[in-house]
């Protein structure tokens, strides 16, 4: 992507349903080898309707569910990451049970592994999982505020991190990537700011946009890198995405552009008096921006923006999707 070339908003996925065909509070997206989509939903202050793991593909094909509610082998209570390893599987963080549940795509159940507690391999509210290059889980220890990384079947290996605002610090660290040369970035989201470490976790470096016009980033969800080099960051506070070219700098910020989804367009032919009121509203106001210096507030009144963008995700043809969690949907860019 060159530098001054914008994002080309592709088209989005999903529609809220706390049960069945859709989403419900998303909480991240896994484009796995299979070519599917796996999102984990999280449904609402811990409720039971909506806990599940949807799996679609980019043409909106529905291909079903797993991963609900309960706290036997194979349910979850609070999904807020998963994973798929180099041997396939599927590996989901729960911030409610400390654990993570490994999957087949299928849905089946292979493992559950995780304790609460605050000792080295021990986890407290982990949130976001991925994997690197030698096929080791790194996940965020959200509210342990470091990084763990472990074997594929829950063996603890590293950990890197403390509370604090000093460089290679954490507060409350939430999105994590692997780029291609191997580094650990970090949405450090207390601190409002990337962080990168080497595979070895030693601190390297920092992004935070506060050279720019555009200001400072406000409590990043989440973050991702492509084959070139550039970084993704959903800008979790300024309701937003943000691009930033290999060396550092802000070259593109979209505030969101999306359209019905398919499965929405499909829910609004058969139900005429739903359709009606939306037609009867105003749901691109962009005046309302004058009225509110909030983003939160801004996005909660303009359908197409983002509205709680929890987790960025490149895929396998380098399209990039936004996970939003308040309008229950992906909205899909390309280059």
């Amino acid at each position: 992507m060159k530098a001054k070339s914008k994002l080309k908003y592709l088209l989005s996925l999903g529609i809220v349903a706390m049960e069945g065909r859709g989403f419900e509070y998303p909480s991240d997206t896994e484009l796995a080898s299979d070519d599917r989509i796996y999102v984990t939903n999280k449904s609402r202050d811990y409720g039971e309707r909506g806990v599940r793991i949807t799996v679609l593909n980019k043409q909106s094909d529905y291909f079903g569910t797993f991963g609900h509610y309960g706290f036997n082998d194979g349910n979850l209570v609070s999904p807020s990451g998963i994973t798929e390893d180099l041997n396939g599987l599927l590996h989901v963080t729960d911030d409610y049970t400390h654990s993570v549940t490994t999957f087949a795509k299928d849905g089946s159940f292979i493992r559950k592994w995780g304790n609460e507690g605050q000792s080295s391999g021990e986890l407290n509210g982990p949130s976001r999982i991925t994997t690197n290059k030698k096929g080791q889980l790194l996940i965020s220890d959200t509210k342990n505020h470091r990084i763990q990384i472990f074997s594929e079947t829950g063996e603890f290996i590293n950990v890197f991190g403390n509370y604090g605002t000093e460089e290679g610090n954490f507060i409350l660290p939430w999105g994590i990537n692997v780029n291609k040369k191997g580094c650990i970035q970090i949405a450090d989201w207390g601190n409002s700011r990337i962080q990168e470490f080497s595979p070895e976790g030693e601190y390297m470096r920092k992004y935070d946009c506060s050279d720019t016009e555009e200001g400072c980033l406000n409590h990043p969800s989440d973050v991702a890198s492509d084959e070139d080099g550039y970084i993704y960051i959903t800008d979790w506070g300024n309701e937003c995405l943000k691009v930033l070219n290999p060396e550092g700098n802000l070259v593109y910020t979209s505030r969101g552009e999306s359209t019905l989804s398919k499965w929405a367009s499909e829910f609004l032919e058969t139900n005429l008096e739903e359709s009606k009121s939306r037609q009867e509203a105003n749901l691109e106001d962009e005046n309302i921006i004058s009225k509110f210096t909030d983003p939160h507030s801004v996005s909660a009144h303009i359908e197409k923006y983002f509205w709680s963008p929890v987790a960025v995700t490149i895929g396998h043809d380098e399209d990039i999707y936004i996970t939003e969690s308040n309008r229950h949907r992906i909205q899909i860019f390309t280059k």
